[in-house]
C-alpha cells in the first residue's frame, strides 16, 4: 500500500465519505491514485473557493469530516477564506495539498507558485486549522496522519495535511487510529453536578442549542435531555437548522431582530444553558438587554464553564450522555408555545418581497415535504430564518459572500437529497458558476436567487453609497448555457407557478431570479437593521 492509499483508508475510517477538489502539477500525482484506487469518490469544481465551500457543506450536513484537494500555492491559497469559514464555524475540513518534492525544495530554484518561502503556505494554513502534517517521512507518516485527523474529530475543525508529490506512491503502513481522550469521570461527574444544581434553582431555565450540538451527532441525545428536563429549547442564530427532525424548538434567538417573545425568553433567563453555542456578535451583540455571560453555563470547545469557575476537557458528547443518565428516563411538561412561520401566499399580480419567498417556500414545503437547504449571505439569509425548520448551512457567523451554490451542490453529494439553495445576486456573481458541474454528476437543486442589483445588506447601512448598485444580469438566461433551467419572476403568482414546476422537474437544476426592488427587505433583515442602528445611537 503507498501513503496515498493509507491515507484516503484513514479519512473512511474517520467517516470522510467523499472529496472536493481541482488538481493541478503539484497534486495530480496524488490525484491519479484518489481516482484509480476509488477508495472515496472524488468530485472536481471550478474554483478553489468553491471546493472549499462544498466540502464544508457536506461536513456540516454529515457531521462528519469531508476533504478539499488541491494543488500547492495557486491552489490552496485561494482557498483559504473557505477554510477559515470553516475554522470560524467549526466544520470538521480535511485539507489536502500537492506540494513540492524534496529535490526541488532543495534545488535553490524558486518554484512556480511559490510565494515566499516553500513552507509559507504551511505555515499560512497554521492560522486557520487545528493541526498540520507534511507528509515527507512515510514511515512517520501513518502517526502524524492519526494525529491530525484525530484533532479534526476531537475539535471538529479544519486541520491541514501537504504531500510532496515525490512521496503519494512511495510504501507506506496503515493507519492505526489515535485512542479517544477520555474525560475524567469525577470532573464530569462534579460538573454534571454542577449544571443540574444551578437549572434547578433556576427560575426560567432555557436551553440554546448551537453548532457543535450537529457537529458532534448529538441532535437527538440532546432532545431526549431537553424533554427530561422539561426545558424550553431555541437555538442561537448559527444554529437554526439544528432539531429539524425533532419537532421541539420554540424558535431562533435574534435578540433585536427576533420575535419579541423568543428574545424575553432567553435575555429573562435566570438559568441560560448554551450547549455548543459560539459565544460570538453574530448571536449576541444584538441582544435587546445585553445578557451577563458569567450567569450562563457554557458548554463549548472541550470545555463547560459556569460563572468564574471551569471545567477543562469535558468533551460535549460526554457531557450530554452523563447527564442523560443522571436524569433518568422520565419526560418533564415543557412549554408548548412555538415560533409561527408565514404561510398561505397570496398569488396575485404584486410584486415580491423577500418575505414572500420565505411564505411560498413555506407552502412548497408543506406540499412536497422538507428540502435541505443552503444559503449565502445577506438578506436570503435572514429570509431563511422565516423558513419554517429544515436542515440549513449558512455561514451566518463568518459572513462570507459565495457559500450558497457550491455548498447546495456539497449537501446534494453528501446526502443525496435535492437542495434548495438561496443566493443573492452579488453572491451568485462570485461563485455561482459552479452550476455547471451539476450535469455531470446529476445534481439538481431547486436555486432561488434574490436579485435586486444590489448589495441590499451593505446599503441599509450606507444607503447613500453607490457603489453598492449592481447590473441587473439575465441569470435566467444564463441558466442554459450552464446546463439549467431558469426563468425570471416578478410577481407573487408567477413565484408560486415556479416553484411549483421547479419541484416537479427533475434532473437539471432549475434557477427561480426573483425580481426584487431595491431597498425592499425582509421583515426580520429589517427587524435586525432597525435595531442595531437603534442601539448604536
Amino acid at each position: 500500500m503507498n501513503l496515498t492509499e493509507s491515507l484516503l483508508q484513514a479519512l473512511q475510517a474517520h467517516g470522510a465519505r467523499l472529496i472536493f477538489g481541482i488538481p493541478g502539477d503539484f497534486a495530480l500525482p496524488y490525484f491519479r491514485i484518489i481516482e484509480s484506487s476509488g477508495i472515496l469518490p472524488l468530485y472536481t469544481l471550478s474554483h478553489e473557493p468553491g471546493v472549499g465551500f462544498a466540502a464544508d457543506a457536506a461536513a456540516r450536513i454529515g457531521c462528519a469530516p469531508a476533504v478539499a484537494a488541491v494543488t500547492y500555492g495557486a491552489g490552496a491559497l485561494n482557498m483559504i477564506n473557505s477554510v477559515a469559514a470553516a475554522y470560524a464555524e467549526k466544520v470538521p475540513l480535511v485539507v489536502l495539498s500537492g506540494a513540492p518534492g524534496k529535490d526541488e525544495a532543495r534545488s535553490g530554484l524558486l518554484l512556480h507558485h511559490q510565494a515566499k518561502r516553500i513552507d509559507s503556505q504551511f505555515e499560512i494554513f497554521k492560522e486557520v486549522t487545528c493541526d498540520q502534517a507534511r507528509l515527507d517521512d512515510a514511515a512517520q507518516a501513518p502517526t502524524e496522519i492519526a494525529r491530525v485527523l484525530a484533532s479534526c474529530l476531537r475539535r471538529s475543525e479544519p486541520v491541514y495535511l501537504e504531500i510532496p508529490r515525490d512521496m503519494v506512491a512511495v510504501e507506506c503502513a496503515t493507519v492505526v487510529p489515535a485512542a479517544p481522550a477520555v474525560p475524567d469521570p469525577d470532573a464530569l461527574d462534579a460538573c454534571v453536578e454542577d449544571i443540574l444544581e444551578r437549572l434547578s434553582r433556576a427560575r426560567a431555565p432555557v436551553l440554546m442549542v448551537g453548532v457543535e450540538v450537529r457537529r458532534y451527532r448529538l441532535e437527538h441525545r440532546v432532545a431526549q435531555l431537553a424533554r427530561r428536563l422539561g426545558l424550553p429549547v431555541v437555538s442561537g442564530f448559527m444554529g437554526r437548522g439544528l432539531l429539524a427532525d425533532e419537532d421541539m424548538l420554540v424558535g431562533t434567538y435574534m435578540g433585536v431582530a427576533g420575535t419579541p417573545e423568543i428574545t424575553r425568553l432567553v435575555e429573562e433567563s435566570d438559568g441560560l444553558f448554551l450547549l455548543g453555542e459560539i459565544i460570538c456578535d453574530t448571536n449576541f451583540a444584538v441582544s435587546q438587554t445585553r445578557i451577563d455571560m458569567r450567569r450562563t453555563i457554557q458548554a463549548l470547545d472541550g470545555r463547560v464553564t459556569l460563572g468564574y469557575h471551569t471545567y477543562p476537557e469535558i468533551p460535549l458528547a460526554a457531557l450530554v450522555d452523563r447527564m442523560l443518565e443522571r436524569v433518568g428516563a422520565i419526560e418533564r411538561p415543557r412549554p408548548a408555545a412555538r415560533q409561527a412561520f408565514p404561510r398561505g401566499l397570496v398569488a396575485d399580480d404584486a410584486p415580491i418581497s423577500p418575505s414572500d419567498v420565505a411564505t411560498a417556500i413555506n407552502d412548497l414545503l408543506a406540499r412536497h415535504g422538507r428540502m435541505p437547504i443552503a444559503s449565502d449571505m445577506g438578506d436570503c439569509l435572514f429570509t431563511a430564518m422565516e423558513i419554517a425548520p429544515t436542515p440549513l448551512v449558512a455561514p451566518g457567523y463568518y459572513a462570507t459572500m459565495g457559500y450558497g451554490v457550491p455548498a447546495g451542490l456539497g449537501l446534494q453529494a453528501a446526502t443525496g437529497e435535492r437542495p434548495l439553495i438561496l443566493v443573492g445576486d452579488g453572491a451568485f456573481q462570485m461563485t455561482g458558476w459552479e452550476l455547471g458541474n451539476c450535469r455531470r454528476y446529476g445534481w439538481d437543486p431547486i436555486v432561488v436567487l434574490f436579485n435586486n442589483a444590489s448589495w441590499e445588506m451593505l446599503r441599509t447601512f450606507q444607503p447613500e453609497s453607490r457603489f453598492n448598485d449592481l447590473d441587473r444580469w439575465d441569470y435566467a438566461g444564463i441558466a442554459a448555457g450552464l446546463g439549467g433551467d431558469g426563468v425570471r419572476v416578478d410577481t407573487r403568482a408567477q413565484l408560486q407557478a415556479a416553484l411549483e414546476k421547479a419541484a416537479t422537474a427533475r434532473g437539471r437544476f432549475q434557477l427561480i431570479e426573483v425580481t426584487l426592488p431595491r431597498g425592499v427587505l425582509s421583515t426580520t433583515l429589517a427587524r435586525f437593521v432597525a435595531g442595531v442602528k437603534r442601539l448604536s445611537a
